[in-house]
């Protein structure tokens, strides 16, 4: 992705799409609580920024909780919470859609309009919104960690828990096209957890790195991941032999990119992905009929999978020396 690409899909906010700024909400604001993965991530402190935001613009009053702890019943305990205060909107983004489900039910059966985020297959939402294509971002990451190996080589992939459903979604896809296309390529061990933070993730990759010394590529998944992984690779001077790719915010990788700790990076602007949530939550409070070709506010057209009631736009950003200044310079 060249500067100019990105400059113009990071440009997305200052745009106002069909929901203009202009348009008038006369009643009371509702009221939004967004339930992430866990509490002062940076990528979630992102996140709330668009939060925020749309909140403003679709007069919404927006807050963002998560748990102390990468834990799916913490999850759990702080939707039952937002059932009690009665807010108009929950908003998701799951650990485990098998132990938010009974939850997420619940708040359906109060009027609770749960609009999810990195939850495709969580039972009973009512919308969730996805920036990328599972299966092709999972490719690209694959694509970038096989350029970085030559193609050959043992690597393994991280992700944040064995049940974060988007983290799993995307190893998937990026296991099976190393399958089918990098056949001198070998995953050694199945996917570790431990992406979502840096002290777990860097203790993972010393564990893999004396279990696995033959180790040539680490892939991960969760935005966290890269950082603890890259900060062992250059600790240990080993730029030059493992190569890191995967999700990462470029404020916390630039340091490492430019060093090559970490080779490649991805990911969508999460400032995106909380405007755009509040802003289905808009539409699904005005009874607006979301079907394919749609416009998300800051995101453009999106397919709508009416049955799976999944909405989808195509926001991937690439992170390389190239990119990585302008991205920082736009507040990721």
């Amino acid at each position: 992705m060249d500067r100019r690409t990105t400059l113009k899909m990071l440009g997305g906010l200052a745009l106002a799409g069909p929901l203009q700024a202009t348009r008038s909400f006369a009643a009371a604001p509702k009221t939004m609580a967004t339930v992430v993965k866990a509490a002062s991530v940076p990528w979630f402190n992102i996140l709330n920024q668009g939060l925020e935001a749309a909140g403003k613009q679709f007069n919404i009053t927006t807050t963002m909780v998560g748990p102390a702890q990468v834990d799916p019943a913490q999850q759990v305990k702080l939707i039952d919470d937002l059932i009690a205060k009665k807010v108009d909107v929950i908003g998701l983004v799951p650990l485990d859609v098998k132990v938010t489900a009974q939850a997420v039910k619940r708040a359906r059966d109060a009027g609770i309009v749960v609009i999810t985020q990195e939850g495709e297959n969580q039972d009973g939402k009512t919308w969730d919104l996805e920036l990328i294509s599972a299966k092709n971002y999972g490719e690209m990451q694959m694509k970038a960690l096989a350029r970085e190996m030559g193609e050959e080589g043992d690597y393994v992939v991280l992700v944040g828990t064995l049940t974060t459903p988007g983290h799993n979604a995307w190893a998937d896809a990026a296991i099976a096209y190393q399958k089918a296309h990098y056949p001198k390529m070998r995953m050694v061990a199945d996917r570790f957890p431990g992406a979502d933070l840096i002290d777990e993730s860097s203790r993972v990759t010393q564990q893999v790195l004396q279990t696995y010394p033959d180790v040539r590529g680490i892939v991960s998944m969760g935005s966290n991941g890269p950082i603890g992984a890259g900060n062992v690779i250059k600790q240990r001077r080993l730029e030059k032999k493992v190569a890191v790719v995967g999700t990462m915010i470029p404020a916390q990788a630039q340091a490492l990119l430019m060093s090559g700790a970490i080779r490649e990076g991805f990911l969508w602007n999460p400032k995106d992905a909380g405007y755009g949530m509040v802003a289905v939550a808009r539409m699904v409070l005005d009874g607006t009929p979301i079907k394919t070709g749609i416009e998300i506010p800051t995101l453009g057209p999106a397919t709508v999978d009416e049955a799976n009631r999944v909405i989808q736009v195509d926001r991937v950003l690439t992170i390389n020396k190239t990119t990585v200044g302008d991205l920082v310079k736009m507040g990721l």
